[in-house]
């Protein structure tokens, strides 16, 4: 069993190195060292983000959305701070950052799966606070690379298919399973070496590794942390809140972790639905 991890490992570092996919980039490092100061600095991070002429364009188009619903549309990084507070700008920024990491490849793939992916990351955040009350950027910043390792399939695989939230599986097999099967490599191994290098919190890169074994994560062998496993948890349910909206029906990831998220969080499915219908409603209307 350590000889096939041992072989898991290294065929997840060889998909990294090919891609070329550079470090964690010296902007967001600033950013996660400012968020961990009890006095940030918004000047220098204004600057810092301003200096790269595309970061800052793509970040007041975004700030700018019906989304996020300002008074006045920002004009400069600095106001886009002010107006919005260092937490939603460092969450619009990491997104980006990933985004330009992962821009070639099956453009329609790639949309489709950066509108699913940030949605249930909003969505993440949301439910975090509400059944928590805390917790929203480390549920957010792991919903968001959750998969990243999808997309580095994407570009290292030619016949990989991405499983987006809601789709069929092959049969009764995992996502995981179904991947080893065609690539002898899984999305979780290539998503947890890609977060080391972007320098992740060590709980976020393990839950992303751990993220489909949920007999692992119930019983506690697979080492996560309690806050990770219930990140796992706030995201697989902001992911059955997410499917059911748009396509009506149960996703097939749920039927897999769904009690197991339930037993986390300490919520009802009919409590969940609730909840549910309230956020798609909130999210919806600030979309």
């Amino acid at each position: 069993m350590e000889n096939e991890l041992e072989a898991l490992d290294r065929s997840a570092e060889e998909i990294i190195k090919d891609l070329g996919i550079p470090p964690c980039p010296a902007i967001l490092t600033t950013l996660m060292r400012e968020m961990r100061s009890d006095d940030p600095d918004f000047n220098k991070l204004g600057k810092l983000i301003g200096g790269d002429v595309s970061l800052a364009g793509a970040m007041l188009k975004t700030v700018n959305s019906p989304f996020y619903g300002l008074p006045r549309k920002a004009t400069s990084v600095q106001q886009a701070l002010a107006l919005l507070g260092l937490r939603n700008v460092a969450e619009i920024v990491t997104t980006l950052l990933l985004r330009q990491a992962f821009s070639g490849g099956a453009t329609e793939v790639l949309e489709e799966f950066w509108e699913t992916s940030s949605t249930i990351a909003a969505l993440s955040a949301m439910l975090a606070s509400r059944l928590n009350g805390k917790g929203r950027d480390e549920a957010y910043t792991f919903a968001l690379f959750r998969d990243c390792g999808m997309l580095a399939m994407i570009g290292k695989f030619p016949g990989y298919v991405a499983r987006l939230p809601g789709s069929a599986g092959e049969g009764d097999k995992s996502i995981t399973e179904t991947e080893e099967m065609f690539h002898e490599i899984n999305h979780a191994w290539v998503g947890n070496h890609l977060a080391q290098n972007w320098l992740l919190a060590e709980d976020t890169c393990a839950a992303i590794l751990w993220h489909h074994d949920y007999a692992a994560l119930a019983d506690g062998s697979a080492g996560v942390s309690p806050s990770a496993v219930r990140n796992i948890a706030v995201t697989l349910a902001a992911q059955s809140i997410y499917c059911r909206d748009n396509t009506g029906r149960v996703d097939p990831e749920w039927k897999l972790g769904g009690a197991f998220a339930l037993a986390r969080l300490d919520v009802t499915q009919e409590a969940l639905d609730a909840i549910g219908s309230e956020l798609m409603k909130e999210y919806g209307s600030a979309a």
